[in-house]
């Protein structure tokens, strides 16, 4: 396959993330932050809270569905906490663009993080999310991460057992950094490696891998759990272990409901692993965006007055000077996908950071 997408899927090289100016950015009307009845109706409290992109519009998304997304829509995530042993309250706020969301939902989720951003007072810091490559840090605030095709209309409360559509789901990972994903339903794709839920509805099946680890077991039980309370009770479980009876299962699984033609994800890799620092700058009466430097990066290379980027192949971060323009600190963000779209890590995450405000990740990622 040699594009990302078919049908409505994104694709990186057509798109403008930030779409300033667009009109999606006239459709989303922001007449100010404050208006936005969302942010109006916000906890201020400590906590996580996650709101879904409809139609240029944001939608609170159920507590009880923390930690599962749709592929085909954008979500915008706020971590609110406190440092140890300090009172003011910080944030990070995260928007995650789910792999078949439409152009208008992942830039309307961008330009609201924006708006979000405003209304705290410019102190969040800012990350950008893709489905498949989430940042650690994304990660954390989940028991575990689930994907399921579709969008959020899709799910099982919404149609009657009779309606259901079969799943299945891959569970892998270690610890607190288990992905729960929707995958075709092929036999081909379950490996021994992992653990495999197939949900009828009514009926689950749980399948362990011989080499599964015991936090896929733990975690795959966990989460047919909570599908079985979802639904009253009423499903019956069956657990598998592939190295009694798995063979019998794998042979049926095909059989009960048919191939599934959707596309397996596209792979990336980068052998070049070297930092890379950018410099955004409109110094000259233009912006332009050239490379400043490679290899170590160190702090006395980031100048108060523009806007860097720094690549540094694990993560991207957008840091923005105190005496930043307007027009440096508008475009950040864009100029960092549109960068990333001619590398061979498109997907990376991005975090934007203020000049004074750099978080953890940032300070770790530059030589001392």
């Amino acid at each position: 396959m040699t594009g990302l997408v078919k049908a409505k899927q994104y694709d990186w090289k057509d798109s403008n993330l930030a779409l300033f100016g667009s009109d999606t950015e006239k459709q989303v009307k922001k007449e100010s932050a404050e208006s936005e009845p969302a942010w109006q109706k916000m906890s201020r409290g400590v906590g996580i809270q996650i709101w879904r992109l409809v139609k240029f519009k944001v939608q609170a998304w159920p507590k009880e569905d923390y930690g599962k997304f749709y592929d085909g829509d954008s979500y915008i995530i706020l971590n609110t906490y406190k440092e140890e042993g300090e009172d003011e309250l910080q944030y990070d706020v995260h928007f995650w663009i789910g792999k078949h969301s439409t152009q208008d939902e992942y830039g309307t989720a961008a330009y609201k993080t924006v708006e979000l951003d405003t209304f705290l007072d410019d102190k969040p810091v800012q990350h950008r999310e893709v489905q498949g490559y989430e940042s650690d840090l994304f990660k954390s605030y989940f028991n575990q991460v689930t994907i399921m095709k579709g969008g959020a209309d899709s799910g099982f409360r919404h149609v009657t057992p009779e309606e259901y559509k079969p799943r299945l789901f891959h569970v892998s990972g270690t610890r607190k950094n288990i992905m729960v994903k929707q995958v075709p339903l092929k036999k081909e794709l379950v490996t021994s490696g992992d653990v495999y839920i197939l949900d009828k509805g009514l009926e689950i099946w749980q399948w362990n891998g011989s080499e599964c680890n015991k936090d896929e077991k733990f975690k795959a039980t966990q989460y047919i759990q909570t599908i079985k309370s979802e639904r009253g009770g009423k499903p019956q479980v069956e657990v598998v272990e592939e190295r009694d009876n798995g063979a019998e299962f794998l042979d049926n699984l095909e059989n009960f409901f048919g191939g599934d033609e959707e596309e397996e994800d596209e792979q990336h890799s980068d052998d070049n692993k070297t930092t890379e620092l950018f410099r955004l700058s409109d110094e000259t009466g233009s912006l332009e965006f050239n490379k400043s430097k490679e290899g170590r990066v160190f702090k006395g290379d980031f100048g108060s007055k523009d806007v860097f980027i720094l690549d540094n192949k694990k993560d991207v971060f957008v840091w923005v000077g105190r005496g930043a323009s307007k027009a440096e600190s508008k475009n950040a963000l864009a100029y960092a996908h549109n960068y990333l779209k001619g590398t061979k890590h498109p997907f990376l995450p991005v975090t934007c950071v203020k000049e004074g405000k750099e978080n953890r990740s940032f300070r770790a990622a530059i030589a001392a």
